[in-house]
């Protein structure tokens, strides 16, 4: 089995390459709308 056809599971049976497909494409984090918000709130 080539690296590509591996998958990584937690103990849990959670695919990890998965998780961190959907987090590439669930738009900002947490921390990006904190920055934004004190950015606009500064530039007023």
């Amino acid at each position: 089995m080539n690296k590509k056809e591996s998958k990584r599971y937690t103990v849990v049976g959670t695919d990890i390459e998965e998780v961190k497909r959907l987090n590439r494409h669930s738009g900002l984090s947490y921390n990006q709308v904190k920055e934004l918000i004190a950015k606009s709130i500064n530039n007023k």
